[in-house]
């Protein structure tokens, strides 16, 4: 699949591996495609972004992965949910950070995060992977660009599409940037 990729996705791919390994962590997740793509300039995804304005408010979109990362992954409507159920986890987080220390839920670290070698992608960002090949597909495009893995983010429920659609980007409205009328406006 990945001799289908662009230049630019490959990128988009490389640096969310590099993000993984930084963090520590076993496996890269689609949280680290969505910072990968914060990072773009000058491709089609890094143009829709900044056309639905989220050039200015990337900070936000990184503390806000930083929150989720640190209830463990939940989205806020599974943390209403277990609300729902008299879980509050806010609580249970306040009391493992207590007791383990700051950033304890964030999730797989291993070695204390000095874990070298190779990462594996999680089921989440295979998961994104495989639906930018079939948004290409779809679209009868030859090449997944990283303007796919943007749109296949936004479509997998999850923290990335919830993070996004909080700071205005949805499917919708990226289908409307990207492409518009059916034709490609983007790049």
């Amino acid at each position: 699949m990945f001799e289908r990729f662009t230049e630019d996705a490959r990128d988009v791919v490389k640096v969310a591996v590099a993000y993984g390994q930084r963090e520590g962590v076993r496996s890269v997740g689609a949280e680290h495609l969505l910072l990968a793509l914060l990072d773009r300039e000058a491709s089609r995804a890094s143009f829709a972004l900044a056309a639905l304005g989220l050039t200015g408010r990337r900070a936000s979109v990184r503390e806000a992965l930083s929150e989720a990362r640190r209830r463990g992954g939940l989205t806020r409507a599974e943390t209403d949910a277990l609300a729902g159920l008299g879980i509050d986890v806010g609580e249970i987080v306040s009391r493992v950070e207590e007791a383990h220390g700051a950033g304890a839920m964030a999730g797989d670290r291993r070695d204390g995060g000095r874990r070298s070698g190779r990462r594996t992608f999680s089921r989440g960002a295979k998961d994104v992977l495989v639906g930018a090949l079939r948004t290409a597909v779809d679209r009868r495009e030859r090449h997944i660009g990283d303007e796919h893995i943007l749109l296949a983010l936004t479509l997998r429920p999850g923290v990335p599409a919830e993070v996004l659609a909080d700071h205005g980007v949805t499917h919708e409205s990226l289908l409307r940037v990207l492409y518009g009328d059916g034709t490609a406006l983007a790049g």
